[in-house]
Formats: C-alpha cells, sequence, structure tokens
C-alpha cells in the first residue's frame, strides 16, 4: 500500500536548470525528506523548498496536519542525464523519475491542465466542488481549480499581470511625458519634461539580450529619453550597426575594456539629460517605467528615486523572485544594497560625488549608492515592480558565489562610506553573499564608560525576575550598568527576600510604585530614579543571550540620529517573538517574522540585518536619556498596550531613527506577570489603547508603514506578497 502520494503541478527547463513544483503527502503523517540523485544514485546538489498546500492536505487527510506539503525543487542538470527526486519517510518511498530532453518539451506551460486536475479529488472535494458548481456555474468552477493548483510563480506572474494595469496616467500626464526633445525646447523650463539619460555599459553582451534591451528602452511611454551606451566588448560583434536610427541613442566603442566601472563612467560622458537612470545591458524595465519614476519625483521633489525589481528567466517568460522594497531605510542600506535597481538620480548629485570608482569593481553600483544617499537631500521610493533583472548562470542574480570578489568590495564601500559621514564602525561580511553587519562603536568624544540604567517592573514572579537579573549580572560584558527593579503591588514573602537579596548587590535598586498598575507609569518613575546616560525598558520574563548586548545597542543609540534600538528576541522554543514592528500589520501593528524558526533569514534576510523600523518592543529596548526626557518618557493614557509603540512613533516624528538590531539577543517568556489580553474588562481597555493609537496616528492607517511594501501582506508576519494571501 502506497503511504506516499505526490504530483508535479509543472515541470520546466531554464537554460541547465531543472524546475519542479508540486505537492507530496505522507498519508500517515510521516515528515517528508527530499532529495535527487542521478542514473548512478548520486547525490545531486538541489535547492529544496517546501510550500504552503493546506488545500491538498485539507482534501486528502480532510485535515490541516500537514500544512507545508507543497515543493519546490530546483536543481542544475546535464541534458544527457537522467534524475530521479525521492521523497521519503520512515515508512516509504516515492521517486518521480526526471528527464531534461522531455523537460524542455514541458517548459512554457504555465498551469495544471484541467483534464489532469479533475482525476485528483477526494470525497469531500468532489462534493464541495459540487455545491460550488451549481452556485457559480462550470466557468468558476474551472477557475477555482486553477487558482488552487497554482505554483508560487504562476500566482505572481498573474499579479504581475493586474499590476501593469494599476498605473493609468492623466491625461495631462501623457500629454507631459510624450513631448519630445524638441517640442520642450519650445516651452518654458518649469513646464519641460525632463530628459532622462538612461546610461548602460556593454561588455560581450549576447545580442539578443542586447535587443531586447534597446526595444525595451524604445517602447518607452516616456519619449524624452537619450541612450547612452559604452561598448567596451572584446567579441568583435559589431553592435552599432543593429541600432535603431534614433538621435536619442549615443553609442561609443571603446577601445579597450575599462572595467565595469570605467564602461559606465564611459557611458555617462554621453550623457546630458538632467536625470540619469542606470540599467545593466542584459536587463529589462517596464515600458512605463520611466513615466511613473518620473512622474512621481517630479511629484515629491525627489533627487534620487528607485524601483521595485524582480528575476526574469532569460527567454523572459518566468517573472520570480520579486524585491518589494522598504522606503529609504539607511540601517538597511549599509547592511545590504537593497536598493539597487531601478534608480534615477540628478545630473546634479552626479557632478558633486563623481563617477563610478573601478576600486570597488563588483560592488561599484553599492559605492555609488551609498554616496548618493549622503548628498542626496529627498530620496524618494516608488513601490512599483519595474525592473527585471534577468537571469543566468554567471550572475549574481542566479548565483550569488560567482562574484565573490564583489561582497569583499561591498564591505570596503560601507567602511568608507562610515568614514566618510563620521560614524566609528568596522564593517564585516555575514554568512550570506552581500549582506554585511556593521559594528559601531560609542559615537563622539567619549572619555569614560557611559552608564546603562536597565528599568525592569515587577509584580511578584520571584523565579521569573530571578532569571532575568541573573542572566544580567552573569553575560553582560559592560560593566557600567544599574539595574532599577520597580516592584509594584506584590503579594508575597518570597518576593521581599529576594529584594533584600537583590539589594546587597551594589548595581541593583528595588524602588516602590504603591499605585495601580500602568505599565507607562511605572517606566518613567524608573527612569526618574537612574542615572544612565542611556536607559533600557527591560520586562521581567526575559533572559539575556549575548553578552554584548548592551554595546551592541550603545552603539548604534549614540549615534546622534538614532532614538531608539531594539533587540530580537525569541521563545522557549527557539522561534522568534520580535524583529521589529510594523504599522498596519494583522489590523493595527504586528511583529515581523513572529513565530519563525531562529535562524530562519526570513525574506531578503531581513530577520537577521540592522535596519530601520517604525517601531520596536519595549520588551527589550534602548533610548539615550536626552531623546527620552525630550519626549517626557512612555505617554501614560496607554496602560498596557502600545505604550512603546506610540514613543517610538513620537521619537520618529521628532526626526529620529528607530533600529532593530539581530546582533542583542534575549529570550522573552511574554506576558508572565501580568497575562494575556482576557476577560471583557481587558478587551475594552486594550481596545480602547488601540483605537488611541490609530487616532493619534492615522497615516500609517491610511498610507501604511514606509518601511513595508505596500504590495506585502498584512495578514502574515513573514514579508510574503500580497498575491500569496488573496490580496491581504
Amino acid at each position: 500500500m502506497k503511504t506516499i502520494r505526490t504530483y508535479v503541478d509543472k515541470s520546466e527547463l531554464l537554460e541547465q536548470t531543472a524546475h519542479l513544483t508540486g505537492w507530496a503527502l505522507a498519508l500517515d503523517g510521516q515528515p517528508l525528506s527530499i532529495s535527487v540523485t542521478d542514473k548512478k544514485g548520486r547525490l545531486v546538489d538541489a535547492t529544496v523548498r517546501t510550500l504552503s498546500r493546506p488545500d491538498v492536505c485539507r482534501a486528502i487527510l480532510g485535515n490541516d496536519s500537514q500544512p507545508d506539503s507543497g515543493f519546490d525543487v530546483k536543481f542544475t542538470c546535464d541534458m544527457a542525464e537522467s534524475y530521479r527526486v525521492t521523497f521519503s519517510s520512515a515508512t516509504g518511498s516515492v521517486t518521480i523519475p526526471v528527464s531534461p530532453a522531455q523537460l524542455k518539451k514541458e517548459t512554457g506551460r504555465r498551469l495544471v491542465p484541467f483534464r489532469k486536475m479533475v482525476g485528483m479529488t477526494s470525497p469531500a472535494m468532489v462534493a464541495d466542488d459540487a455545491k460550488f458548481l451549481l452556485k457559480k456555474g462550470p466557468a468558476a468552477l474551472k477557475e477555482r481549480w486553477i487558482r488552487r493548483y497554482e505554483t508560487t510563480e504562476n500566482k505572481y506572474m498573474r499579479w504581475m499581470e493586474e499590476h501593469r494595469k494599476e498605473w493609468q496616467p492623466t491625461q495631462a500626464i501623457k500629454q507631459w511625458m510624450s513631448r519630445s526633445a524638441a517640442e520642450n525646447a519650445k516651452l518654458p523650463a518649469d513646464v519641460t519634461a525632463p530628459k532622462i539619460s538612461i546610461v548602460v555599459p556593454l561588455y560581450n553582451t549576447p545580442m539578443k539580450f542586447y535587443r531586447q534591451m534597446i526595444d525595451c528602452v524604445m517602447a518607452q511611454q516616456y519619449v524624452n529619453w537619450q541612450l547612452c551606451l559604452a561598448d567596451g566588448s572584446s567579441d568583435g560583434v559589431d553592435r552599432q550597426s543593429c541600432l535603431p536610427k534614433d538621435e536619442r541613442i549615443r553609442y561609443t566603442k571603446l577601445t579597450e575594456n575599462l572595467g565595469i566601472s570605467g564602461n559606465t563612467n564611459a557611458a555617462i560622458s554621453l550623457a546630458d539629460g538632467e536625470w540619469i537612470a542606470l540599467m545593466d545591458h542584459d536587463d529589462i524595465i517596464e515600458a512605463s517605467a520611466l513615466a511613473e519614476m518620473m512622474e512621481r519625483a517630479i511629484r515629491t521633489g525627489a533627487d534620487m528615486i528607485y524601483s521595485d525589481e524582480d528575476k526574469v528567466s532569460l527567454d523572459l517568460k518566468h517573472y520570480y523572485e520579486p524585491h518589494f522594497k522598504s522606503d529609504y531605510n539607511p540601517d538597511l542600506l549599509r547592511s545590504n544594497n537593497y536598493i539597487c535597481h531601478l534608480l534615477l538620480f540628478k545630473r546634479s548629485l552626479l557632478l558633486q560625488i563623481g563617477g563610478f570608482r573601478s576600486e570597488f569593481d563588483g560592488a561599484q553600483d553599492y559605492d555609488f549608492i551609498l554616496r548618493l544617499s549622503e548628498t542626496a537631500e529627498n530620496i524618494q521610493h516608488l513601490p512599483r515592480m519595474l525592473y527585471h533583472w534577468r537571469m543566468h548562470p554567471l550572475s549574481t542574480a542566479e548565483n550569488p558565489d560567482s562574484k565573490t570578489y564583489a561582497f569583499e568590495a561591498g564591505r570596503r564601500a560601507i567602511e568608507e562610506h562610515l568614514k566618510r559621514v563620521g560614524i566609528k564602525g568596522t564593517v564585516e561580511r555575514t554568512g550570506r553573499p552581500g549582506y554585511y553587519r556593521v559594528r559601531y562603536g560609542l559615537q563622539g568624544d567619549v572619555l569614560a564608560k557611559p552608564k546603562v540604567s536597565i528599568i525592569i517592573p515587577n509584580k511578584d514572579e520571584t523565579e521569573t525576575l530571578r532569571t532575568c537579573v541573573n542572566s544580567i549580572l552573569t553575560r553582560t560584558s559592560w560593566s557600567e550598568y544599574e539595574i532599577i527593579i520597580v516592584e509594584n503591588n506584590s503579594t508575597t514573602q518570597e518576593i521581599r527576600d529576594y529584594y533584600k537579596e537583590l539589594e546587597a548587590v551594589p548595581c541593583i535598586k528595588v524602588i516602590n510604585w504603591p499605585d495601580t498598575f500602568n505599565y507607562s507609569a511605572i517606566n518613567n518613575f524608573g527612569v526618574s530614579h537612574s542615572s544612565g546616560q542611556y536607559v533600557v525598558l527591560l520586562n521581567n520574563d526575559t533572559e539575556i543571550i549575548t553578552p554584548d548586548w548592551l554595546q551592541e545597542m550603545m552603539g548604534i543609540c549614540s549615534r546622534p540620529e538614532v532614538g531608539v534600538v531594539g533587540a530580537k528576541l525569541f521563545y522557549p522554543d527557539e522561534t522568534i517573538q520580535h524583529a521589529g514592528v510594523v504599522m498596519k500589520l494583522a489590523g493595527c501593528c504586528g511583529h515581523v517574522f513572529y513565530g519563525a524558526e531562529k535562524e530562519d533569514p526570513g525574506s531578503y534576510a531581513r530577520a537577521t540585518i540592522i535596519q530601520n523600523f517604525s517601531a520596536v518592543t519595549a520588551a527589550c529596548f534602548m533610548c539615550r536619556r536626552q531623546v527620552w526626557d525630550r519626549l517626557g518618557g512612555l505617554s501614560t493614557e496607554f496602560q498596557v498596550a502600545y505604550n512603546d509603540v506610540d514613543f517610538c512613533l513620537r521619537v520618529r516624528e521628532a526626526g529620529y531613527l528607530v533600529t532593530f538590531t539581530p546582533y542583542a539577543q534575549a529570550y522573552h517568556y511574554e506576558s508572565k506577570t501580568r497575562g494575556y489580553e482576557e476577560g471583557s474588562e481587558k478587551q475594552a481597555r486594550f481596545q480602547r489603547e488601540q483605537n488611541l493609537l490609530k487616532n493619534r496616528f492615522p497615516a500609517y492607517q491610511e498610507q501604511g508603514d514606509p518601511y513595508y511594501n505596500p504590495h506585502l501582506t498584512l495578514v502574515a508576519p513573514d514579508f510574503t506578497g500580497k498575491y500569496l494571501h488573496n490580496g491581504q
């Protein structure tokens, strides 16, 4: 008897990469492992991802016991070889044969044929679909089946098709963006459509890619562009003769290859536009790209603007891995070049910073963007998918290890950036190519070790508090700190005895807040009795993990532009409790990557890098005392909930950054002292405080979180796109 059922929704060959998606289910509930072997049984390196397919689980098992039963398998293959994808459990295995030659024939099939879907039914599914058929009709039923068995890639491509239709320029904008250079010359300067010079360095560009790049520029709705091509190719191919006869195209053949930076600078020397756009020689942009970018730039007064981007297969048929970016996020930019493409900036900025620098080849764009960000006065992000990064085996898009030298150049680029802006710090490469860690030193003239005041409210909970305090005393490597326990209406003799123990420790002080519980008032009271230059709010149900947590947070918090720093918190089962707070998530605001595994990097590694958020949790956050005093501490209107979010949003209103660091870590046992928001009275108070937060900061509910792309879901904390969550 078969204990495992499998089905392949889609199989294709992208160049030398075999790609299979579908589902696999163990009928006896055993976990499955997936492996790929060649015809001699040798293991083949493969990228294997599990996908959420609760529909399959419910249809076949009648429950949700194996929701992640979908699979996505990719591996590099030889056309003359044959392979096997094997699904194994403790009680059996199933093998799917894979022939690259057959995959090549099947490539391009986007959806599972309806006739095959019909055969994959269970009695429960048949009954449910029969009701749906009678109510909605056969066309709707077919659409239901298609959506049910769509792969992640298919869902994204469906979303892309709709996304392209969303931008509808007004008649005035259409007229403005369609003016030619000659027409602009007849108009006053303040009503002309600025010329955009698209800069493209060429080097042995495959002619097919070259023509497609030219075609996508020629197709632009915005007509006042200029394409500047500097060709350093050594392959002897004549690329100039195939160019369209268009005066907007400028081409120069270099006598030698000057490298990526030198070739780009040569292309820039051909440009005379008011704006510059950067584009790689084998990528493509949407037909509306220049029009959309320029419309947003003019409307917002930007001098630097970037869009979202994704990846596209060699044949331009498959779009995938969308990068839904944050608005300008300086700490994120120092962790990873998330800005990348499509990038437009004013020529005046280029004149201030100079061109590309060959000593940073491989990360020349990263170095350039960092220098731009130092000079630009208004950096804008357009959350539109306008740039498509072509994937091929030698590109960093598909194979990050193909340019390892680039990552060292990126590290040096950040290091030089820190020196230019006067920030003390060293830069390290992380285990993920293209991602970096900045270790910030204490900024300014630090003659002595600054003191940190750690405020811990407590009621009873002796062992919980003991765990917290002991972790500080035994694991904290920074010596200049004080711990202030704010006692609030404890009733047990046990806690009183423990307080006597604590008061014998020189760096610990216990003070009494006799009034009713108000988290904000209690912490404000604790801070008023402290003497440190830095204030840490810490819940009593936390346990410190990283010894250098205070140095890590202080290094960031000592930067004058930063107001608050939050830590990364975990549940005892090694899942994430806090890695930043996003507004509008889960109806009001929520923790991102909540419940993910401890080592899960998250989308674009955002669970593992320093970055800015709108808020962080006060279960463990640090604030400079001068910022705390300027804002008057926590608002006592928030008795229990949202006081930390309110404080962080006020910090942002005052012009400071809120920063999350994953390198200061603690366990958070969460709400042990006061419990969860259960009971009608607590629920009413919780709702009251939530409404207060929404009313105080309506822009976040209306416009969304600037650090969270509007195309990301608001119903899950994992930075996945709305296209995976029925548009929510």
